[in-house]
C-alpha cells in the first residue's frame, strides 16, 4: 500500500470515529451516564464503531502507571500530545502545570474537537493544536520536554515515527507510549474479525515486544511495562456490583504472570518510557 494511500485511508477512519464520538471514547463505554450523553453526538453508529470500548473498563492499572510516568516533574515543561485524537491527554497535561501544549493529529475532526474540549475546559490558552503529519512534523529539533502517545505508533511507519520523536524531544526529555500488544492470538483474533474498528494497515501493524525494542536505535534508555491478561476476564462483568473487588484481584494475579518470560508479551497493552534520544 502506498503511503499516501494509508495516511488517506487513516484519516477517513479517523475522521468518523471523531464525528461519532467527540471525547473521552475510552470511558464512555463504562460511564455512559455521564460522558455518553455529552459526547456521542452519534448515538447510532456508536455500537458499531466503539464495540471495543468495553475492554477499556479493565484499564486502570495501565492508565495509572502511564499517568505517573506522564505527569511526574510535569509543571512549567513544554509538552507534546502526538497523534492527539481529542485532545484529552494535552489538556490534563495542561491542567496539571505544563506551560505550554501541542497536540497535533492527521484529522482535522479531531483537532477541532481538541479546541473546543480545551476552550471548555479553560486551558485553550496553553494548549495549541494543529493538522499536522506525525511522520513529519514542523517543529524544531529539542522543542519538547515530555511527549505523549497513545495508540499511534502501529498506525505510522515505525522507524519514520521514532526518527521524529527522537528529533523533537530534547536530550533530557521522555516520551510515554501506550500500545497494544499482538503476540495474544486470542486477542488478535478479534481484532481481524472486527474490521470496522480499524484500518488494514491498524490491524497488520500492531506492535510486538521486538518493534518496541527496536526504539533502542533512536533511543538510549526504555523501560517496558505490560498489562492486562487474568484482567481480561472481568470485562463481561464490568457492570456487576462485584466488578471493582474482582478487577483488583485479577490485577495482583496480572502482577505475577506478566513477570514470567514468555507469558509477558501475552499481555494486552505496554506502556513504554523512551529517554536520552541520540541525535
Amino acid at each position: 500500500m502506498k503511503l499516501e494511500e494509508r495516511k488517506l485511508k487513516e484519516i477517513e477512519h479517523s475522521d468518523r470515529r471523531r464525528s461519532i464520538v467527540k471525547a473521552y471514547e475510552y470511558q464512555t463505554d463504562a460511564a455512559p451516564d455521564q460522558l455518553e450523553e455529552k459526547f456521542v453526538a452519534v448515538e447510532n453508529e456508536f455500537d458499531q464503531h466503539f464495540s471495543n470500548m468495553k475492554f477499556y473498563s479493565i484499564t486502570k492499572s495501565s492508565f495509572a502507571h502511564r499517568d505517573f510516568l506522564l505527569y511526574e516533574g510535569i509543571k512549567g515543561v513544554v509538552a507534546l500530545d502526538y497523534c492527539c485524537g481529542n485532545g484529552e491527554v494535552a489538556i490534563e497535561m495542561a491542567k496539571c502545570g505544563a506551560s505550554k501544549v501541542f497536540g497535533i493529529d492527521i484529522s482535522s475532526v479531531a483537532i477541532e474537537n481538541a479546541r473546543e474540549l480545551a476552550k471548555a475546559a479553560g486551558v485553550d490558552s496553553i494548549c495549541e493544536f494543529a493538522v499536522m503529519d506525525a511522520e513529519h512534523t514542523k517543529f524544531d529539533a529539542g522543542t519538547f520536554d515530555v511527549i505523549h502517545e497513545y495508540g499511534a505508533l502501529h498506525h505510522l511507519d515505525l522507524p519514520a515515527a521514532f526518527t521524529e520523536l527522537s528529533r523533537i524531544l530534547k536530550p533530557t526529555g521522555k516520551l510515554v507510549c501506550t500500545e497494544a500488544l499482538r503476540h495474544n492470538p486470542i486477542i488478535h483474533w478479534y481484532r481481524k474479525r472486527t474490521p470496522q474498528l480499524r484500518t488494514e494497515w491498524e490491524v497488520e501493524h500492531i506492535l510486538g515486544i521486538p518493534e518496541i525494542e527496536s526504539g533502542k536505535k533512536f533511543f538510549s534508555m526504555l523501560n517496558i511495562s505490560t498489562f492486562h491478561l487474568a484482567a481480561l476476564a472481568a470485562v463481561p462483568l464490568r457492570k456487576a456490583f462485584f466488578f471493582e473487588p474482582l478487577l483488583r484481584i485479577l490485577n495482583l494475579v496480572d502482577r505475577l504472570l506478566l513477570t514470567i518470560p514468555g507469558v509477558r508479551c501475552m499481555a494486552w497493552v505496554a506502556v513504554v518510557e523512551y529517554r536520552q534520544p541520540f541525535k
